[in-house]
């Protein structure tokens, strides 16, 4: 079996999705030694940002007719959910930034759509799927900031009801309790948060290698 994993953060070190995506290939490699895993790394891999436009004025012209950034927008495009079919199982490791989805997620998924294969079609059905995101304050309820992530809805959205695959979602919050003086009285319960997640993510790991 193979795992496919795709990195949205700008981080190489110190990346709390990183980290929790780590803990679950970890999981999948000690259940399932040797099994390859694959990987794109979109944060620091940038895909470019004038493909997607280019992929959509190329979707209904015959491939003789397309000029030749046409082809290659929608070559890559076809890799990109080429990856995705071909793995057994995903891991997708996207931070919060600025209350909003990741700018290189949300144009990994724009250009996923204009494959044939991917626009308008469930083509992760019951595939199974772990999605880790962090954020570095709190949004929950009660919260001075509750709905205040848009990202988090937006990735449920995508992944399991418009692409269907089978979603488990591991969320870390209060990443920046160390790092922002405001949040020093959170320490104990950023603790506790992130302990949680790492359990989550070996739950998760366990689950994904024995689908």
């Amino acid at each position: 079996m193979t795992l496919f994993r795709i990195d949205a953060s700008i981080q190489t070190e110190g990346s709390a999705t990183r980290e929790i995506g780590d803990i679950v290939e970890q999981e999948w490699l000690a259940a399932r030694p040797g099994d390859p895993v694959q990987r794109r790394h979109i944060g620091v891999d940038v895909l470019p940002a004038d493909a997607w436009g280019t992929a959509v004025s190329a979707r209904d012209l015959p491939d003789a007719e397309r000029t030749p950034a046409q082809k290659q927008a929608a070559a890559l495009a076809a890799t990109l959910v080429d990856e995705l079919l071909a793995a057994d199982a995903l891991l997708f490791t996207v931070p919060l930034y600025n209350y909003g989805v990741s700018q290189h997620f949300k144009t990994y998924g724009d250009l996923v759509w204009t494959d044939p294969r991917a626009h308008g079609q469930r083509f992760l059905e019951g595939k199974k799927a772990v999605l880790v995101t962090a954020r570095g304050g709190a949004y929950g309820p009660g919260t001075p900031r509750e709905g205040w992530d848009h990202a988090t809805p937006f990735m449920r959205r995508i992944l399991a009801d418009v692409w269907g695959a089978e979603l488990t979602v591991i969320e870390r919050e209060f990443t920046l309790v160390g790092v922002l003086p405001d949040f020093d009285n959170f320490t104990d319960l950023a603790a506790s948060m992130r302990a949680q997640a790492f359990a989550a993510a070996r739950d998760a790991g366990k689950a994904l290698a024995a689908a």
